[in-house]
C-alpha cells in the first residue's frame, strides 16, 4: 500500500458531526483481481446500512476489511475518526498485532458460519471475551450474557453446547456474543446465506430488534424485505464500487440506475419463485 496516498477523513472534524465509520478511497486487489475499487462510505450513530449486489461485487470483503481481516491496498478507514490499521506520525506506519486487535474489539463481526466454539457452552461462548479479552469481571458478563441470550429466545440454552442447536440457534448465539462486548459498530457478512429457509426468520427477527434498540450495524445481506424494512439506508454494490446509496425506501421505489433496477428486478423474481 502507498501509505504517502492516505486520504483525509473525518480525523480532526467536530464530533457532533463525526460519523461512527467512514470509508474513503478503499481499495482491495487479489492477485490481478480487483475487489474494491475506490469505495467511499459513512455511517452515522445508530444507522442501519444494509450492503447489496450480486456475488463477488466487493461485499464480503468491504466488511473483512472494516475488521481489519484484511489488509487494504489504498485509502483509508476511520472509525470515530481514528485511522484504522495505521499510526501517524511523521511517518505512517502499520499498526502492530496488538494495536489492529485493540481496534478491532471496538467493532464485532457476525459471519455467515456461526463459528461457536464446540467446546463450550452457550454461555461461555458469549462470556469469553468480555472476560478475557475486555477484563470485564466474570459475574458481570454472565449477567450480561444471560440478559442477551433471553433477549435473542435462547435463555434455556445457556447450559447446551452448539452440536445441541440449530443452525438458526447458533447463529442468534453468535449474534449475543458480538453483542456482548459493547462493540461501536456489528457487522454482518450474510450472516442468513448458510440456514436453511425455515431458520431464516427467527435470525432476522434478532437483527431487527437490535437495530431497533438503536444499534449501529452494517449488513451484507441478499435478504431483500428485511434490507427494506429495517436498514435506513441501502448501498448497491457492483464491481467493486458502489453503484447506488440511498435511503432504504428510495433506493427500491426510485433506483438511478440500469443495474440497480435489473438487481431488483432478478432479486423479485428469485422471491416469487420461492414463495
Amino acid at each position: 500500500m502507498n501509505t504517502a496516498q492516505i486520504p483525509a477523513g473525518a480525523a480532526g472534524t467536530a464530533t457532533a458531526t463525526r460519523p461512527v465509520l467512514e470509508v474513503v478511497g478503499l481499495r482491495k486487489r487479489f492477485g490481478d483481481h480487483t475487489a474494491l475499487d475506490g469505495i467511499d462510505l459513512t455511517v452515522e450513530e445508530g444507522e442501519v446500512v444494509a450492503i447489496l449486489g450480486p456475488s463477488g461485487s466487493g461485499k464480503s470483503t468491504l466488511v473483512r476489511c472494516l475488521d481489519q481481516l484484511e489488509t487494504i491496498d489504498g485509502g483509508a478507514m476511520y472509525l470515530d475518526g481514528e485511522l484504522l490499521g495505521f499510526e501517524q506520525g511523521k511517518v505512517l506506519r502499520p499498526l502492530t498485532d496488538a494495536g489492529v486487535r485493540a481496534q478491532r474489539r471496538r467493532m464485532s463481526m457476525v459471519f455467515q458460519q456461526f463459528n461457536l466454539f464446540p467446546h463450550w457452552t452457550v454461555l461461555r461462548n458469549v462470556t469469553e471475551a468480555p472476560v478475557a479479552v475486555h477484563g470485564v469481571a466474570p459475574a458481570e458478563a454472565k449477567a450480561k450474557a444471560l440478559d442477551l441470550l433471553e433477549k435473542v429466545g435462547l435463555s434455556d440454552k445457556a447450559t447446551a453446547y452448539p452440536r445441541q442447536l440449530s443452525g438458526g440457534q447458533q447463529q442468534r448465539v453468535a449474534i449475543a456474543r458480538a453483542v456482548a462486548v459493547e462493540p461501536r459498530v456489528l457487522l454482518f457478512d450474510e450472516p442468513t446465506s448458510a440456514l436453511d429457509p425455515e431458520l431464516i426468520d427467527e435470525v432476522l427477527q434478532t437483527m431487527q430488534a437490535l437495530a431497533a434498540s438503536g444499534r449501529t450495524m452494517v449488513v451484507v445481506t441478499h435478504e431483500m424485505e428485511f434490507a427494506r424494512e429495517v436498514a435506513d439506508r441501502c448501498v448497491f454494490m457492483a464491481d467493486g464500487k458502489v453503484v447506488e446509496d440511498q435511503p432504504a425506501e428510495a433506493f427500491f421505489r426510485n433506483p438511478q440506475t440500469d443495474r440497480l433496477r435489473s438487481f431488483l428486478a432478478r432479486s423479485m423474481r428469485r422471491n416469487d419463485e420461492q414463495q
